[in-house]
């Protein structure tokens, strides 16, 4: 299934400005997981605050800013005071568990929500599968303005496929900060095996990020997981993004259909110098996933409801 070419208007944001009351309507308490807004290593097309400000004109409920790179949390600290005071729309940040913060560092993740942040993200830059990917593919990543590095793998177990003793310490903060795991870039094989671990460790709200980029995940491995109580996160950038770059949107409706609504995100994935902005990502979505015949009900849990379950506690 296409996307109709009236959702599509030229530039960026083409349609942006053009009135849907229906799409708007449902869009009031909307929940954004993953948005990628400045400042960055990577080129990005907002700030937080601009993310915020457009995310506020549509009525969202919050918004979830994420980096790569380092910890957001003490970003938005700094823009409370003055710049998002008067906004109805909530921000909160998190960590990914990429190098960059050093890698499985359970210090860092204290750090970040214990200062407020909500997500923890683990390696997405940093995971093997990420990085054979890269390396396989064009993921369409940008080139870091920021001179770093060279990414290495972490992985999440040992030789022998043990759990790793510091990725059971972050799991263990994560469960008494009541916070959300996400399961990043790892691939199906890691992913399980942290879903697994995460559980045991009393960890309740558990995210799998864009199954079916880098992760690998086939439709029946992310029902299973849903059947478990994940969530499974769609990024709308992946579908309603640019012409060259969109996934079809069969592929959308398959994983929430075996999924179910009541266990899906979708989420904007957006931010990039490249890409539309996060609130014309959702109005794409929303417009066609009501001329696909999903149910408003449903649209409302996914675009929302299911993230407000999640972000707060």
């Amino acid at each position: 299934m296409s996307i109709p070419n009236d959702l599509l208007d030229p530039g960026l944001d083409g349609d942006r400005l053009t009135p849907d009351d229906e799409a708007d309507a449902l869009l009031r308490g909307a929940v954004d997981l993953h948005q990628h807004p400045g400042p960055s290593p990577f080129p990005r097309r907002m700030s937080i605050l601009d993310a915020a400000r457009d995310a506020d004109s549509l009525g969202f409920r919050a918004i979830v800013a994420k980096s790569h790179h380092h910890s957001m949390v003490t970003d938005i600290l700094a823009l409370r005071p003055e710049g998002l005071a008067g906004l109805g729309v909530q921000v909160f940040g998190g960590i990914a568990l990429n190098r960059t913060v050093g890698g499985l560092n359970p210090y860092a993740v204290e750090l970040a929500l214990r200062m407020g942040g909500r997500m923890v993200w683990f390696p997405t830059l940093s995971s093997a599968a990420h990085i054979d990917h890269h390396r396989e593919h064009d993921t369409g990543f940008p080139t870091s303005e920021v001179e770093l590095r060279p990414n290495e793998v972490i992985r999440i177990t040992d030789g022998e496929g043990t759990v790793l003793p510091e990725v059971r310490d972050i799991l263990d903060v994560i469960a008494g900060e009541d916070a959300v795991l996400t399961c990043g870039h790892l691939g199906v094989d890691e992913a399980h095996i942290l879903i697994d671990a995460a559980q045991q460790a009393g960890v309740r709200r558990i995210v799998v990020n864009h199954p079916c980029f880098v992760v690998g995940a086939p439709v029946e491995q992310a029902a299973e997981w849903a059947r478990r109580g994940v969530f499974i996160e769609h990024c709308a950038v992946m579908y309603f993004g640019r012409p060259e770059r969109r996934r079809d949107l069969g592929e959308l409706l398959a994983f929430i259909r075996a999924a179910g609504p009541e266990q899906t995100v979708l989420s904007s994935d957006s931010g990039q110098k490249v890409n539309p902005l996060p609130v014309t990502l959702y109005r794409r979505a929303v417009r066609a996933l009501l001329d696909a015949g999903v149910p408003e009900a449903d649209i409302v849990k996914m675009t929302g409801g299911n993230a407000v379950g999640l972000l707060f506690p």
